[in-house]
């Protein structure tokens, strides 16, 4: 990765300037440090007002349902996982940059299909076979 720059795919780079972040302290283990220094990294980014990404991934990030991501189209990643702000920054992006690769697959499109002939017969027989036990139910056994 460029130091000026967030790079996700050949030809697909997030710069810097695009990327908001703001040092929160951690919670969980630490000591008394948990308390005193920011290392947590909260990494903003607008999917929606990017300039950066091509039309169709942005379509297929904003539509994917994500807790991560606000009504406003702004992804929002909390790395808190490393004790020093450093390696939380470094998991912030790389997490930030899997997010945008999951959206470079494009999912392929259904075909709709009709059953078989004999699919739907099995299913009426099926069908019928189940409503005969359902029938017979109940039923006194006339013994001979």
């Amino acid at each position: 990765m460029g130091t000026d720059a967030v790079d996700i795919a050949p030809g697909i780079a997030i710069p810097e300037g695009e990327l908001s972040e703001r040092f929160v302290t951690a919670s969980g283990p630490g000591g008394q440090n948990v308390n005193k220094v920011a290392s947590a990294v909260e990494l903003r980014f607008s999917i929606r007002l990017s300039p950066s990404l091509p039309e169709p991934l942005r379509e297929r990030l904003l539509r994917r349902r994500d807790r991560r991501l606000t009504d406003d189209g702004v992804l929002v990643i909390q790395a808190q996982r490393y004790r020093d702000q450093s390696r939380n920054r470094e998991d912030a992006r790389e997490r930030l940059a899997d997010f945008i690769r999951a959206g470079l697959h494009v999912p392929k499109a259904r075909i709709a299909t009709k059953p078989t002939r004999a699919s739907q017969q099995r299913r009426v027989d099926s069908k019928v076979g189940r409503g005969a036990i359902k029938r017979n139910r109940g039923r006194p056994r006339l013994d001979d």
